[in-house]
C-alpha cells in the first residue's frame, strides 16, 4: 500500500470486501480460505457453515456490494469525480488478485479504495492491507498503486444513517415505554491481543455515542457477537445473547433495540447472530426485540463515500467528522493494527 497526505490523481475506486459464498458448494472453500492460518477449531467452522446452509448457502454481503457500487456508479455520474468502479474480495470472488490484474489490465495505474469496515483493527483495516500487498506480488510489475479512504466511523455520512434507524425503532415503541428500553450496540468481537494494539473499542465507543445521541437515548452499551477463537482464548465481551438474558434476570425487559453498529450491511453474521438467534432468545423471554438497519447502501452513506474519495482528491484540509476523537488518518503508520495471535 502507498500513499500521502498530497493531492493525488486516480485512476479508478476499488471497493474491498470480505467475500461470502454464492451456493451450497462454496461454502467449506469460502471458509477454509477465511480460517487458513488461524487456531479454531474445524468443529466451529462446521458450526458457522451450517449457518450460512441455513440461508441456501449464499452470504447476501454480495449482492449488499453490487447494490452499492450501482448507487456509487450513479453517485459518481451525477456528482464526480468520474471513475471506473472495481470490486475485489479477500476470501472469494471476485478476488482481489483477479481484480488487480483486471485493473493492470484495462491501463489502471493509481486506484483508491475503500474497506467496508468502518473501524481500525487487525482484521478490519491491516489484513485487507496485506491482502492488497500481496495481490499485487501476485500480479507483479503492472499491478497498480492502491492507497485507502481513512476509517469513517464517526463520519456524519456513517452516523447520521444509524441515527435515523434507531430513531425509527424507537418511534415503533409507546412513549412511555422508550425511556426504559435498552439499546444495545452491537460489533464482531476480536481477541483481547487483536485489540491491545488497535483503536478498535474506542471508535466503537465513540461511534455509539453519536448515535445514542442523535437518537436522543442515554441508555446504551456496547456488546459483542460472533466470536470465532478457541474457548480458552480471551475475547471481548459481554457476548450479545449473553447480556441480554443477564439484563432480562435483572429487571424484565418488554423491548429492546439492537444496532448492529460494528458492520456496514446486514451480511450474514447480523442475519444469523442478531436477527435469528438474538432474536429467538427475545422471543422465548418475551421480549419485542426491533433491529436498527445498518448503512448498507443509505444514500447518504454513498455520498459519505463520494466526500472520502474527494476529500483525497484534493488533500482537504477540513475533513468531517464527528465527536471527540477527530478524523483518522489518510496512511497508516508501519506498525498499525499489527496482531500476533497468541497461541492457548
Amino acid at each position: 500500500m502507498t500513499g500521502n497526505t498530497a493531492p493525488r490523481q486516480y485512476d479508478a475506486f476499488l471497493l474491498v470486501s470480505f467475500g461470502g459464498p454464492e451456493g451450497p458448494d462454496d461454502v467449506i472453500p469460502f471458509l477454509e480460505n477465511v480460517l487458513r492460518g488461524k487456531n479454531v477449531p474445524r468443529e466451529r467452522m462446521l458450526e458457522v457453515a451450517e449457518h450460512y446452509l441455513r440461508f441456501g448457502g449464499v452470504s447476501p454481503i454480495n449482492d449488499q456490494n453490487r447494490q452499492l457500487i450501482r448507487a456509487l456508479e450513479k453517485e459518481f455520474a451525477e456528482h464526480g469525480p468520474q471513475l471506473p468502479i472495481y470490486w475485489g474480495n479477500r476470501n472469494w470472488h471476485p478476488l482481489l488478485t483477479d481484480t488487480l490484474r483486471q485493473m493492470a489490465d484495462d491501463g489502471v495505474r493509481r486506484a483508491i479504495a475503500l474497506f467496508t469496515s468502518a473501524y481500525s483493527s487487525y482484521s478490519g483495516c491491516r489484513q485487507y492491507r496485506e491482502d492488497i500487498a500481496r495481490a499485487q506480488a501476485e500480479v507483479g510489475v503492472s499491478a497498480p498503486e492502491v492507497d485507502k479512504l481513512r476509517a469513517f466511523y464517526n463520519h456524519p455520512g456513517f452516523i447520521e444513517p444509524l441515527v435515523e434507524a434507531v430513531s425509527e425503532c424507537f418511534n415503533n415503541i409507546p412513549v412511555d415505554e422508550r425511556n426504559e428500553t435498552p439499546l444495545l450496540f452491537t460489533a464482531h468481537s476480536i481477541p483481547l491481543g487483536m485489540s491491545e494494539n488497535c483503536q478498535y473499542v474506542a471508535q466503537l465507543q465513540e461511534a455509539c455515542s453519536l448515535v445514542a445521541e442523535g437518537a436522543g437515548h442515554a441508555a446504551w452499551e456496547l456488546v459483542y457477537q460472533s466470536r470465532s477463537g478457541p474457548p480458552q482464548q480471551p475475547w471481548l465481551e459481554p457476548d450479545v445473547c449473553d447480556h441480554i438474558r443477564e439484563m432480562h434476570h435483572h429487571r424484565p425487559l418488554r423491548h429492546l433495540v439492537v444496532q448492529p453498529i460494528g458492520f456496514v450491511s446486514d451480511h450474514l453474521e447480523v442475519l444469523y447472530d442478531i436477527d435469528t438467534e438474538a432474536r429467538a432468545l427475545c422471543d422465548d423471554l418475551g421480549i419485542a426485540m426491533h433491529r436498527a438497519a445498518t448503512a448498507g447502501n443509505h444514500p447518504r452513506f454513498v455520498q459519505m463515500i463520494r466526500e472520502l474519495l474527494v476529500e483525497r482528491i484534493n488533500a482537504a484540509p477540513n475533513r468531517l467528522a464527528l465527536g471527540t476523537m477527530g478524523p483518522s488518518h489518510d496512511v497508516c503508520p508501519a506498525d498499525c493494527c499489527e496482531y500476533s495471535p497468541r497461541r492457548p
